[in-house]
């Protein structure tokens, strides 16, 4: 109640302040050079509006009538861009009030044998002029020229790529790029379509990748081209880097019938990186570690040099040890029959 009576109290001692201001002859005059000041700026906004601008417009434009086995491969503006001058007005009128209908342009009159279309903006002229003042002067149109792809229906099926680069964290390695979908439809002309065979995303750079990572990418636009879906998630996996040793046999390679390689250590220490996922599935069968025949006899060298002839593909870094090793071609007596 007392909250009540103080907030009254307050608002009829400020009410009647501001009464006794604006009753008062210094606020009289004020509020009539108020008044008279805001007319002075209508009559000059009148009078500066009475001359001529330069202005641009937006007229939507939409392609109307298209067929159900039709797919509009690269869609054309959304507006043409009018450069126009006349009164400041009108073109106050242009900005505020008027909305521009859309210029449609018919399909079925645009149909061409190479299902791409050019029309000048030039010839949608009396299109536009009919939705501007009598007064209004067109200057110029922007773009000159607009074009758009068609397909009559035509479609494939094509992989998707990553287009771009993606660089793990130091001690870690890309192991797999997953995309999903994994494969997009493509709408486009003939000409276009029998010659497409990826779809690859934006080049897109991705730094410092330790942990499992996933990006939704648009495909890279190609002219004529229209994608479904036209974005692909992307999702990078990692895997970290250990070391692994295993032992592999030398292997003499194109030795003739009768002679042996023996070499003294039979096997080689093979050192290499790997990433962990794959650490348990690496055996000594994936690699070929040989001694040519034709390098022994026509070297000098008390040693001779292993060659590492295969390996896995996943795995890098690869130390042979020892890379020369004692040798002895022993001499094999023919089977007798």
């Amino acid at each position: 109640m007392l909250k009540h009576f103080h907030t009254k109290h307050l608002y009829l001692k400020y009410s009647k302040k501001i009464k006794n201001f604006l009753l008062s002859p210094k606020s009289r005059e004020f509020l009539i050079f108020l008044f008279f000041l805001l007319m002075a700026c209508c009559f000059w906004l009148l009078q500066t509006l009475d001359n001529e601008y330069e202005t641009e417009l937006s007229i939507p434009l939409r392609i109307k009538d298209v067929p159900e086995e039709v797919v509009i491969t690269t869609e054309p503006i959304s507006d043409i861009k009018v450069k126009v001058k006349d009164r400041g007005t009108v073109l106050f009128n242009y900005l505020l009030k008027r909305q521009f209908s859309p210029i449609n342009i018919d399909f079925a009159e645009e149909v061409v044998k190479d299902n791409h279309v050019k029309i000048r903006t030039s010839d949608l002229e009396r299109k536009i002029i009919n939705q501007l003042n009598v007064s209004t002067r067109l200057l110029s149109t922007y773009p000159d020229t607009i074009e758009y792809y068609y397909s009559s229906g035509r479609s494939k099926l094509v992989p998707a790529k990553f287009g771009g680069e993606v660089s793990p964290a130091r001690q870690y390695y890309i192991s797999d790029i997953l995309l999903s979908p994994d494969s997009v439809t493509v709408y486009a002309p003939s000409s276009i379509l029998d010659t497409l065979t990826i779809a690859y995303t934006h080049h897109v750079e991705i730094n410092n990748v330790s942990d499992t990572l996933s990006r939704v990418i648009e495909l890279a636009a190609i002219k004529g081209v229209k994608f479904v879906p036209n974005k692909v998630k992307c999702t990078f996996l990692t895997d970290i880097y250990t070391e692994k040793t295993i032992e592999v046999p030398i292997i003499g390679a194109n030795f003739p019938p009768d002679k042996v390689l023996r070499t003294f250590p039979s096997k080689v220490q093979v050192t290499f990186k790997i990433g962990m996922g794959d650490f348990k599935y690496i055996t000594p069968e994936d690699f070929l570690i040989i001694v040519p025949y034709d390098e022994i006899v026509n070297s000098d060298a008390p040693k001779c040099k292993v060659s590492l002839q295969r390996y896995p593909t996943n795995v890098s870094q690869i130390r042979i040890i020892p890379d020369q090793v004692d040798f002895l071609i022993e001499q094999i007596s023919p089977i007798k029959k």
